[in-house]
């Protein structure tokens, strides 16, 4: 009973948070975020800092509409029959913001729904 318990317990368990994630940058240089990240989209330079932005897409799957009958015709005249729709996928953005000053991660921010 104990085992069986521990492990339904472990299966709970999820990761590290996205701030979590995030935070090992901080104090990074700008060549390791770029090698771990890749190339940013935008790159701002203001009051003494630089602003690295990443954009992260993926494919989220979405509940379809529900189904209906239709008239399908065979060889011994119509009928009718349950046509499911096909599975939906949405695109989920997130946009990740770096701040750099002398080089090094100072901060970071994120927005979108696709930040998790």
């Amino acid at each position: 009973m104990i085992p069986a318990l521990f492990l339904l317990l472990a299966g709970c368990a999820q990761g590290p948070g996205l701030d979590q994630r995030l935070s090992t940058f901080v104090g990074r240089s700008e060549g390791e975020l770029v090698g771990e990240l890749g190339v940013p989209l935008r790159v701002h330079e203001a009051d003494g800092r630089r602003f690295l932005q990443f954009e992260r897409r993926r494919g989220v799957a979405v509940a379809p509409p529900p189904g209906y009958y239709a008239p399908v015709y065979g060889p011994w005249g119509p009928r009718f029959g349950y046509w499911p729709p096909p599975p939906g996928i949405a695109m989920a953005t997130c946009d990740l913001t770096f701040a750099l000053r002398e080089g090094r991660v100072e901060s970071f921010s994120y927005r979108g729904e696709g930040c998790f």
